[in-house]
């Protein structure tokens, strides 16, 4: 593990910093809530909006980098389905955003237990699809991390299904992808506790699908969906010291048995939920340059505009 990011976890442990399953889902929003963050990236333009949806009204954050996108990247926020919100995931969309060169709409979903599994997913399906009614002359892509990237993956496949709207690209930072527990991933113990161990992932699975059963659709575990084939072009972000590590591998391996494009990074030293920690820990931002830029390439060839380059 980093050195700088062992020192990190050891400090919010020493601080105070809890397991979320050993506590509410109240207790565990008020521990993020007060994690500190670094002060964002000034960019062009940040407004809020709203996505009417079959269920109710969702917020979403834009992020304009330039007074002119290239495309629009709509954003899914990590929390194990039961906490974050477009604040606590604020640094993450500006730095997309700002790597991108898309409109980075960040969507603030309905959290479980109040709002169980599939309200999360309808929300993401009806925003994604808001978005490219919004700005129909702009190459869509998706992203997410953790369950928003579950979130993000899940709906690109039901939307591909439906042929509604088309996906160039869809960028998934250490994605949940099955409901198993049984991979090697899930029996590592790292040198510190990290920002997720199994005993929270089941914490978060019983939260949003208190079924277990229901746990092995497509819907909820995409790795289990009978064919992938015309998926969106992917772009993946693994941490070595994760849980999902293994399950995150194998989706990437069937994306590319169903004739998939799969763009991996193993960031060998880092853990879960890292990429929230960019401006503290150097691999964080660089994660998230490397996938907006992924996303960047994309988009900008979709739009068949010439790529420039990224001042850092």
């Amino acid at each position: 593990m980093d050195s700088k990011l062992q020192a990190l976890l050891a400090s919010m442990l020493e601080a105070g910093r809890r397991p979320v399953s050993e506590g509410t889902p109240e207790q565990a929003r008020a521990q993020l809530a007060a994690r500190k963050q670094v002060p964002g990236r000034e960019l062009h333009r940040i407004y809020d909006d709203a996505v009417p949806t079959s269920g109710r009204t969702v917020r979403v954050r834009v992020y304009l980098s330039e007074p002119d996108a290239a495309g629009t990247l709509v954003y899914f926020h990590g929390g194990g389905w039961v906490m974050g919100t477009v604040d606590s995931f604020d640094n993450v969309a500006r730095e997309l955003a700002y790597y991108s060169g898309a409109r980075v709409i960040s969507v603030d979903y309905s959290l479980a237990p109040e709002n169980p599994y599939p309200a999360a997913l309808h929300e993401a399906i009806d925003a994604i699809e808001w978005a490219a009614d919004q700005f129909p002359d702009e190459p869509l892509a998706v992203a997410g991390d953790s369950a928003g990237g579950n979130l993000a993956t899940v709906a690109a496949r039901k939307i591909q299904e439906r042929n509604t709207v088309g996906i160039c690209v869809q960028l998934l930072m250490y994605p949940v992808t099955d409901s198993d527990a049984n991979r090697a991933s899930y029996l590592e113990e790292p040198p510190v506790p990290t920002l997720l161990s199994g005993a929270e992932m089941n914490w978060y699975w019983d939260h949003y699908v208190p079924d277990v059963a229901a746990r092995q659709a497509a819907g909820v575990s995409p790795l289990r969906a009978e064919s992938l084939a015309g998926m969106p072009p992917t772009v993946m972000i693994l941490a070595g010291h994760d849980p999902l590590r293994d399950e995150g591998l194998a989706y990437a391996r069937r994306l590319e048995e169903h004739g998939v494009s799969v763009e991996l990074t193993m960031f060998e030293g880092m853990c879960h939920g890292f990429v929230g920690l960019a401006g503290v820990i150097e691999q964080a931002g660089e994660a998230l340059r490397l996938g907006g830029a992924s996303v960047r390439k994309h988009v900008f060839k979709a739009a068949g505009i010439p790529q420039t380059p990224i001042v850092t």
